[in-house]
C-alpha cells in the first residue's frame, strides 16, 4: 500500500503537470486570436515554470534505485596526513551541509571527532529529504584535495584525502536483526574541539557490532537514551551497507569488475593549485569552478554520475 501510494502521487504529479500544459496551449491560441499581447506575455513565463517543472522531474526519473527514495547517513573520514587531511574533511562536512541547505533539506550532526590543531577526523550526519540518498550515492568514495597548504609554513604544495560513505537511512521499512549479546555498549562524555567536554555527565553512546566490528556513536543528543537511538540508526544502517556490498559485489562478479568505494578508489579530484578544477574520475565530469563546487554546487557531479549509471544498467 506504500509503495502504490507512492506510485500515485508519481502519477498525479505528472498528470498535473500535463493539465498545465494543455490549458497554457488554449490560452494562447486565445490570445494568438485575440492578438492579447499581455496574455502572451504572462504564457512566456508559464512556459519557463513549465520547462523548468519538466526538467526537474526527468531529473528524477534517473532516481531508479530501490533506496533512492530514502533520507541518507553520511560520514566522513580523514586520511593519512594529520592536520591536511583533518582540513580537508571539514571542507568536505561543509561543501555537503551548503548542498543540503541549497536544496532545503534536513540535516542532523550526529557524532564528530575533531582534530588536535584542525578539522575533523570523521563525522557522521543525516541528510532527509526527498531523494537524499538517491542524490548523495555518487558521493561514495576518496575525494582527493590539492592546494598549497595553509598549515606549512614553507607554503608547499600537500595532496590530501577523505573517505566519505554514504548510506541509505532504513530504520522504519527494513528488518535489519541485530541480536543484544551482539553488542558492546560504551558511554562516555560528549567532547568538543581541543578535548572540552560539552557536557559533565556521560550521554554520549558508542555502540560496537562484535560479529562485524562496525562502531556506530553518537554524542550530540542531550540525554544518553537519545544518543543510544541515533547511534543504533546508524549501526543499522552500517549494517544494511555491508550486506548489500556483498550482494552487489557478489553481481558484479559476474560482469567481470569490481571497484570498491573505499581507499585506493579515488572517484574526485579538487586541485586548487597550480590551477583550479574539479573532475570526476568516473564520469569525467569537470569544472573549473572549485570554489562553487566546495560552497555545495554539487548537481551537475550527480547529474553526470546518475546518467552514466543509467546507461550502464541498460547497456
Amino acid at each position: 500500500m506504500q509503495r502504490l501510494t507512492r506510485l500515485k502521487g508519481d502519477v498525479d504529479v505528472w498528470k498535473a503537470l500535463s493539465k498545465r500544459v494543455v490549458e497554457s496551449l488554449d490560452l494562447l491560441e486565445l490570445a494568438q486570436d485575440e492578438g492579447d499581447q499581455a496574455m502572451g506575455t504572462e504564457l512566456e513565463g508559464e512556459v519557463e515554470r513549465l520547462c523548468a517543472e519538466l526538467e526537474r522531474l526527468e531529473f528524477r526519473l534517473m532516481f531508479g534505485g530501490p533506496h533512492d527514495r530514502k533520507d541518507a547517513i553520511v560520514s566522513i573520514h580523514a586520511g593519512a596526513g594529520g592536520t591536511e587531511s583533518q582540513d580537508w574533511a571539514a571542507m568536505l562536512l561543509r561543501m555537503y551541509l551548503r548542498w543540503a541547505e541549497q536544496h532545503e533539506f534536513e540535516t542532523q550532526l550526529l557524532d564528530t571527532t575533531h582534530g588536535e590543531a584542525a578539522g575533523i577526523k570523521s563525522t557522521t550526519f543525516s541528510v532527509a529529504g526527498p531523494y537524499a540518498y538517491g542524490h548523495l550515492r555518487s558521493e561514495r568514495g576518496v575525494h582527493r584535495l590539492v592546494r598549497l597548504s595553509p598549515f606549512d609554513a614553507a607554503h608547499r604544495r600537500h595532496t590530501s584525502f577523505a573517505l566519505v560513505e554514504v548510506m541509505p537511512d532504513v530504520e522504519d521499512d527494513i528488518e535489519i536483526e541485530i541480536r543484544p549479546e551482539d553488542l558492546q555498549v560504551d558511554v562516555f562524555r560528549a567532547a568538543g574541539a581541543g578535548g572540552q567536554h560539552v557536557q559533565k555527565n556521560a550521554t554520549a553512546v558508542r555502540i560496537t557490532h562484535l560479529p562485524t566490528g562496525i562502531v556506530a556513536s553518537c554524542q550530540n543528543e542531550r540525554s544518553q537514551v537519545q544518543n543510544r537511538q541515533m547511534a543504533m540508526r546508524v549501526l543499522r544502517a552500517r549494517l544494511f551497507a555491508l550486506e548489500e556490498a556483498k550482494r552487489e559485489e557478489e553481481r558484479v562478479k559476474l560482469k567481470g569488475e569490481h571497484v570498491s568505494a573505499g581507499w585506493g578508489n579515488q572517484i574526485r579530484s579538487y586541485v586548487l593549485h597550480p590551477y583550479r578544477m574539479v573532475k570526476d574520475l568516473r564520469t569525467g565530469y569537470e569544472t573549473g569552478n572549485a570554489d562553487g563546487v566546495l560552497d555545495g554546487n554539487l548537481d551537475p557531479f550527480m547529474s553526470a554520475y546518475l546518467e552514466s549509471t543509467m546507461i550502464e544498467d541498460h547497456g
